[in-house]
């Protein structure tokens, strides 16, 4: 088990969250957490940089889904960035793929 680290950034786009190790039901309150001190604008994107993600779990994809409803809220926009392989599969599985725009890498998303 990794222990979950978020770290944020500003992009051109929006802010930028890197989410490394773990997103499971001991640590998706953190990000949905995090998520209520983010101020968005609209029109800016809210890019969730899932490359260092080791494991997600249904907590995990509640929490991305939660970050989704936050920047709909603000009228902002949401990108998965550096998906891997396995969670990817999973959104594939559930469906999650075709509400949520996904980019193989944080440059990618934060185009303009």
């Amino acid at each position: 088990m990794s222990p979950l680290k978020i770290t944020t950034r500003d992009a051109m786009t929006g802010p930028v969250l890197e989410i490394i190790g773990d997103l499971d039901y001991a640590t998706a309150t953190d990000v949905r957490d995090l998520l209520t001190t983010l101020t968005l604008q609209p029109g800016q994107r809210l890019v969730l940089d899932l490359g260092g993600m080791e494991f997600c779990d249904s907590s995990g994809l509640t929490a991305l889904i939660a970050a989704r409803n936050h920047a709909q809220a603000a009228q902002a926009d949401i990108a998965l960035a550096a998906v891997p392989a396995q969670t990817l599969r999973v959104l594939r599985i559930v469906g999650l793929d075709q509400i949520f725009p996904l980019h193989p890498d944080r440059d990618a998303a934060t185009q303009p």
